[in-house]
């Protein structure tokens, strides 16, 4: 077992080692260990007193923010109001200045009184009810040892704890199932009561002791649970439920919600009334002993019982689960179940969970149940992604400006200002938002960040850009407004349209920005430069330049009306590229490679001519995928080499090209950037996989000799080779077999899935994907590379 122990988070802290109740289905009293004969009823003051000094210690030692304590029992509350008073007092006392202190309680509720509320209101203990639906449910197996109902008084606590005053105390309902109950009935019950969240139970149970299955069905308790999740969903989701939220997340690429599901490294531990220190309670279940440690609190640190095998053994992730479970695609959301439902004698614990069956059932019908509604519309409609880049851009702009905190001085907040003004008008926030589409935007914006969140000071020319993309907006939308600019070496650029040149090298400055109908103005110390619409290349006036269109002997235009860089319709099924070509940008610097100085105007006719010719052929070859860069890229950059094409580092919609090559060498490197510009785009803004690394895959067209590599590149190669295939048949070599893998794969989620539904359907009907055109030898996989 490698890596640090996982501190602990959790305590479970056995306040009573005996209950009211004589649930029969009850994990403490009825399974395999039967240790709570031997311990003392209640928890005395040395153990309450000595297990807050350790928590505060392992608290101190490891700074966490925060720490839980779950009073739990036994029933907690047989305890009584002074005992439960200080065990909250020694903890409150213990953790003050080291770390948060969340309080709870986990009861049957029958003894819950306002006397106890008003103790747990003063320490803000939070309360947990067990409650296992209507009474029909309740009462199979929740009764007092003389067989009478407990459900009336659960009621009665549970109605106590929604009055005003309590209400913000209430943790929600804990409902163990039996598939034997009704489970729509068991739902409505619970539903009713409006509980903040519910969390559905699966009974303990172990290979040994497998549950019950009446009609010996290997998927009842998934019937069961999808059942109530239909319900669930017809009822509009009224309240939580712990699991459904759990598979939605992992199923989505978040984490898991419970312990009872998904990867996450346990980290609790059970502190009992003597003052042994156990592992997770369930164990219980398992065998007499089974959750013991031989630690105690009077003796032991907790960061001893982390470095317990068994403790370390579910906080292994992937590597805890059977060799069984990792090969299996929902683990992820599974995370092999519980560790206690996995346990088989004699071999132990490494088993898939007996409920495996049921909770691939279960996974998977919640997928096949939600998908459409949970899928990102991005993924499928171009549009869509572009708008929620768009969003990505709009969020990050807010964030640098929460997070500078005023330190951007003056600067900053004029520009601030201004830009509420340009939105305050509809052709503004038009300008506005065609200004932060620019790709580099983007650039700027991370960057940016990425030095606020290092702790360093913003240098001035970050925060001056917002100034400059404010004037850029006002003149494109034609708003009479002056904004001050800053210009550096005699230079002043506005994103997207050009660069001012207002002195010699060296000089510095604040120049006033001001549109009007014939163009904008540039108010310096030394005067007055007023740049016409449409102005071309002079002295004081460098614009950015608009590609030709492809086809017209590759020349290149002067920007003429400011605006947006569109790509329009061309003549037939071809469609036209109009780009702008970025030469100036001081943030299109984010590229493997340099880029190049502003070209001259042989140089871009040239450079422009090799990209027509290449852009014929894609046209003609793959319209289809033409079509879609032509509505998304806006912006070429030219680079002082490297790679024919290549993708920045961030910015959708732009990519820098070296120049050289032949006109397919191109086309074939333009296509591989914009599938490669296109994946990132996707995955900044939704979760096309989760737990990346986690698995190693060998690719089709890779070499014996090379390295297994992540999900990750196993899905980028693919997406790029998907793209290439349909313009050049070779390079799908092995893509139906990758496709599959991704398929089987268990980082794939729920719009990785739709993603793979879009590449099997580029590819549907080309040659290659019956798989006949699968790499089977070396010389056959460098050929395709």
């Amino acid at each position: 077992m490698t890596g640090p122990a996982v501190p602990f988070r959790e305590i479970v802290l056995k306040v009573h080692s005996r209950c009211d109740l004589a649930c029969d289905h009850c994990y403490v009293y009825e399974h395999a260990d039967q240790s709570w004969r031997t311990r003392p009823k209640t928890i005395s003051d040395h153990v309450v007193s000595r297990t807050a000094q350790r928590l505060a210690e392992h608290a101190r030692t490891h700074a966490l923010p925060s720490v839980s304590v779950i009073l739990h029992g036994g029933e907690p509350l047989l305890a009584g109001p002074a005992r439960l008073r200080r065990v909250c007092e020694e903890f409150t006392s213990a953790l003050a200045g080291i770390a948060e202190l969340d309080l709870r309680i986990h009861t049957n509720g029958l003894q819950l009184s306002p006397r106890y509320l008003d103790l747990f209101d003063e320490f803000d203990v939070k309360v947990g009810i067990s409650l296992d639906g209507d009474r029909a449910a309740n009462d199979r197996h929740r009764r007092y040892a003389d067989g009478r109902s407990s459900h009336p008084l659960v009621l009665k606590a549970v109605e106590l704890l929604r009055q005003d005053r309590y209400r913000h105390l209430d943790l929600g309902l804990l409902c163990t199932i039996d598939i034997a109950n009704d489970p729509v009935a068991v739902l409505d019950a619970l539903t009713e009561l409006e509980p903040p969240l519910i969390d559905f139970l699966l009974p303990h149970a172990t290979w040994d002791e497998p549950p019950p299955r009446p009609d010996g069905s290997p998927t009842a308790y998934a019937e069961w649970l999808l059942t109530i999740f239909d319900r669930w969903q017809e009822q509009g989701r009224p309240v939580p439920v712990r699991l459904f939220s759990s598979v939605l997340s992992t199923l989505s690429g978040g984490p898991s919600l419970t312990e009872s599901l998904g990867l996450a490294p346990t980290d609790l531990v059970v502190v009992e009334t003597d003052g042994q220190l156990e592992q997770v309670d369930s164990l219980k279940s398992a065998y007499e002993g089974a959750a013991a440690t031989g630690f105690d609190v009077f003796t032991h640190s907790f960061d001893e019982v982390a470095a317990h095998p068994g403790v370390r053994a579910r906080q292994l992730g992937l590597a805890g689960v059977s060799e069984t479970c990792r090969r299996c695609p929902v683990v992820r959301s599974c995370g092999g179940g519980l560790y206690t439902h996995r346990y088989r004698s004699p071999g132990g614990f490494d088993n898939p969970s007996v409920y495996c069956a049921d909770l691939e059932a279960l996974i998977r019908g919640i997928e096949e149940r939600t998908a459409a509604a949970t899928e990102s519309p991005a993924v499928r409609d171009p549009d869509e992604l572009l708008a929620a880049q768009q969003d990505l851009t709009r969020t990050l702009l807010a964030l640098l400006h929460e997070s500078l905190d005023g330190s951007g001085g003056e600067t900053w907040e004029t520009a601030w200002a201004l830009a509420a003004e340009v939105e305050s008008a509809p052709a503004g926030q038009a300008a506005l938002d065609l200004v932060l589409a620019h790709p580099y935007t983007r650039t700027w914006l991370l960057d940016a960040l990425e030095a606020v969140r290092a702790g360093r000071p913003v240098e001035v020319p970050p925060v001056e850009r917002l100034a400059a993309s404010v004037a850029a907006a006002a003149v494109h939308a034609r708003l009479d407004l002056a904004v001050p600019v800053a210009h550096r070496d005699g230079r002043l650029f506005l994103p997207t349209l050009g660069e001012v040149r207002t002195g010699g090298a060296g000089e510095t400055g604040t120049a006033l920005v001001r549109a009007d109908g014939e163009g904008f103005t540039v108010h310096t110390e030394g005067g007055a430069l007023h740049i016409a619409r449409g102005e071309g290349e002079g002295p004081h006036w460098s614009p950015v330049r608009r590609l030709g269109e492809a086809g017209e002997a590759g020349a290149v235009r002067e920007a003429g009306e400011p605006g947006p860089v569109q790509a329009a319709d061309g003549p037939g099924p071809v469609p036209t590229l109009v780009l702008v070509l970025d030469d100036l940008d001081p943030y299109r610097t984010c590229f493997g490679t340099p880029a190049a100085p502003r070209l001259c105007p042989a140089a871009a006719d040239a450079w422009s001519a090799s990209l027509a010719e290449a852009w014929e052929l894609l046209a003609e070859t793959v319209p289809e995928q033409a079509a879609e860069a032509a509505a998304v890229l806006t912006t070429l950059t030219p680079l002082a080499g490297g790679a024919p094409v290549q993708a920045g580092r961030h910015g959708y919609g732009a990519l820098g090209i070296a120049a050289g090559g032949d006109a397919h060498t191109l086309a074939t490197a333009l296509l591989r950037a914009f599938r490669h510009a296109k994946l990132r785009a996707l995955a900044e803004v939704t979760d096309l996989y989760a737990s990346d690394g986690s698995w190693d895959h060998r690719m089709p067209w890779q070499e014996e000799r090379e390295e297994p590599v992540p999900f990750s590149r196993l899905l980028s190669e693919t997406y790029e080779r998907v793209g290439l295939g349909l313009f050049a048949p070779r390079f799908l070599a092995g893509v139906p077999q990758a496709l599959d893998m991704i398929e089987e794969a268990a980082e794939t989620t729920v719009d990785g899935k739709q993603l793979l539904a879009v590449m099997r359907k580029e590819i549907n009907g080309t040659h290659g994907t019956s798989g006949r055109n699968g790499c089977t030898t070396d010389a056959e996989r460098t050929a395709m590379r």
